[in-house]
């Protein structure tokens, strides 16, 4: 060895350093498991804190957003509530992987975790085996974060448990592994989660919570007249398809769009579950309750883009998402701004919705059952020779060109809702209930869920196509001569000639038959109108 030298040497690597400089031990470096979303995707994340000599300081590394900045605060308030103060030492802070953004107040708790470990508050073997996430209060309790269920359910997959805060437990514990469950600490506190470590107290495993059966809707007996209307609704309902009614104003478009999801059937399990992770995401699972459900969103005509179909700085899942296999609602359907029903085409056709950003693509489920209302003119009333205005027809034809052809296409189902008569609404009501029309919409949907098992997750007759479509709609001899003469003269597209064997195929399914035949397309056929010469 030279003279006037030093060799350190390293677990992975021999240093030679001048005598002048003196050799520190390597300080330690304390890990805490938690995750990072990328969409409903779950990425892990390693947060590691190392304690060493120098100018006191608190830095956070790891590409970290304004939220994740100001965890430090947060941090440092929550472990003075405890009555411990950060040392005068140089912390650093690294989120791992560096490359990837982080965002999102749930790095709080991971964080105070680590700094804890590193201060020997708790010992580092205790919570090697847990996955944290959670946003602290300045008197250190924990308040509810999103996206525990995906989290929770990753974490069972990479076989640790999960630490949240109490308001998520519920959440947390639907995730389970072969023993049908996974450890799931929920302290109200960050004091009483080092309790539990230590030994001080004990924190009850949560119970599972789900969403009540319970409908909201309304009853379709309520709904006066209209039985043309109350007919597509069951249809629609039956098969899963998009429906679009068009009427004038008070005509009960939006009663009977609201009683829809009180005839759908509840959400298989599997269903559930993606509905849900969606929801936690967005942060709008009630007190972590499992959606039976299925959803139903109904944005103003004022909505944005982003908020329709998702986006935003972080890329949060918009409306169409949210209403993922359930109904999403539009009424006054022209009114909303161009671009933005455009944007609907692509996961009215493909079932998912991609939210591009110049750093990451985050893609966002949106199988989707659209409901639609509209006026047929700007006034209302096109078509009544009293109330209708001036610039009739030519008014009806400008207002119900704001909506594109290719997107009046993707709609199944076409239906007027006329005036109700002064007798409908004077009479008591009457018809069949919700309950009724849900049993033959029910045994509807198990045909379908029956037939098409195992055939790449098609799970209704909305979303049969090609040689599939082909094979379980292939109509009668009287059906087939009626569609092609129908094709020709109406001039469908290949896209609305598929939709009519659909809408033909649930008709069927409704009459519990196996054959499509001639009454079932002619049917289908009434509802594609052709709105003003489309």
């Amino acid at each position: 060895m030279l003279s006037g030298l030093v060799r350190v040497v390293s677990p992975t690597v021999a240093i030679t350093l001048p005598s002048s400089v003196v050799a520190l031990p390597p300080s330690p470096v304390a890990r805490i498991n938690t995750v990072a979303f990328q969409g409903i995707a779950v990425e892990p994340v390693d947060v590691q804190v190392q304690l060493a000599n120098g100018m006191p300081a608190f830095t956070l590394v790891g590409l970290p957003d304004k939220a994740v900045g100001e965890s430090r605060e947060r941090v440092r308030a929550a472990l003075g509530a405890m009555g411990l103060a950060l040392p005068p030492k140089r912390i650093t802070i690294n989120l791992a992987p560096a490359d990837m953004a982080k965002e999102g107040s749930h790095f709080d708790l991971p964080i105070a975790l680590a700094l804890l470990v590193a201060l020997e508050v708790v010992p580092a073997d205790a919570l090697a085996g847990y996955a944290a996430l959670g946003e602290l209060s300045l008197d250190g309790r924990l308040n509810r974060v999103a996206g525990v269920l995906p989290a929770a359910i990753d974490a069972a997959a990479r076989g640790l448990g999960l630490i949240c805060p109490e308001a998520c437990g519920a959440e947390a514990a639907w995730a389970a592994d072969d023993d049908g469950r996974i450890p799931v600490l929920a302290p109200a506190s960050l004091l009483a989660l080092v309790n539990h470590v230590k030994g001080a107290q004990v924190l009850a495993q949560p119970d599972p919570a789900m969403q009540s059966l319970q409908d909201r809707a309304g009853d379709l007996a309520e709904v006066k007249g209209q039985e043309a209307g109350k007919r597509a609704v069951e249809v629609v309902a039956a098969g899963g398809h998009n429906l679009l009614m068009i009427g004038p104003p008070g005509s009960g478009k939006s009663m009977l769009a609201a009683r829809l999801p009180g005839i759908l059937p509840p959400l298989e399990p599997t269903e559930a579950l993606d509905v849900s992770m969606i929801h936690s995401v967005a942060g709008l699972l009630e007190e972590g309750r499992l959606l039976r459900r299925r959803p139903y969103r109904d944005p103003h005509h004022s909505a944005s883009l982003p908020a329709l179909v998702g986006g935003g700085s972080r890329a949060r899942p918009g409306e169409v998402s949210l209403a993922h296999r359930g109904v999403l609602f539009l009424d006054e359907l022209p009114e909303f701004p161009r671009p933005t029903l455009e944007a609907l085409r692509q996961p009215l056709e493909t079932g998912r919705v991609t939210v591009a950003r110049a750093n990451t693509h985050v893609t966002y489920p949106a199988r989707v059952q659209l409901v639609a209302a509209m006026n047929p003119c700007r006034c209302g009333y096109l078509g009544d020779e009293d109330l209708a205005c001036s610039r009739a027809p030519r008014c009806g034809a400008d207002y119900q060109a704001r909506i594109s052809g290719p997107l009046f296409d993707r709609i199944d189902v076409h239906v007027e809702v006329p005036a109700v008569a002064a007798a409908d609404l004077a009479a008591a009501p009457s018809g069949e209930t919700s309950a009724a029309v849900a049993a033959r919409v029910a045994a509807a949907r198990t045909v379908q869920r029956e037939r098409y098992a195992g055939d790449g997750g098609v799970t209704c007759n909305a979303e049969a196509d090609g040689a599939l479509l082909e094979r379980v709609a292939t109509p009668d001899e009287a059906g087939r001569t009626l569609l092609a003469e129908a094709t020709d003269r109406l001039r469908l597209t290949a896209r609305a000639y598929h939709r009519v064997l659909r809408v033909a195929r649930t008709l069927a399914d409704l009459e519990a038959v196996t054959a499509v035949r001639r009454p079932h397309i002619a049917e289908a056929l009434s509802y594609r109108r052709i709105v003003l010469g489309r």
